[in-house]
């Protein structure tokens, strides 16, 4: 049996020290650069800062878009999108560390 490819994310207010919670997270799915995304999902963050309910990933699935709705946390980045590349199989946890003016990305485990 195949293991599906999965997608997680949660985001911290570094300016802050806490979790962000309630925030809009979309994520959607394209088989190739340059395709068209699909919506795949959509959820919001939990008082932890975390998407637990995010599904498993379509076949087919090469790149994936995580839009964080970011406007309540601030009004410089009223949203903040992350696209990247996937693996048929794999696990991909995105985290999100955002302040008022400024946002950092990765790879986590």
């Amino acid at each position: 049996m195949t293991t599906p490819t999965s997608v997680s994310t949660h985001i911290l207010d570094t300016s802050l020290g806490r979790p962000a919670t309630g925030v809009p997270v979309e994520l959607s799915v394209r088989p190739a650069a340059g395709g068209e995304w699909t919506v795949h999902a959509a959820s919001a963050t939990d008082r932890d800062g975390r998407c637990k309910d995010l599904p498993a990933l379509p076949g087919g699935t090469t790149q994936v878009r995580l839009r964080f709705e970011t406007e309540s946390r601030g009004p410089f980045f009223p949203e903040v999108a992350v696209v990247f590349a996937v693996e048929p199989g794999e696990h991909y946890h995105v985290p999100l560390l955002l302040t008022p003016f400024g946002y950092s990305v990765y790879r986590g485990s």
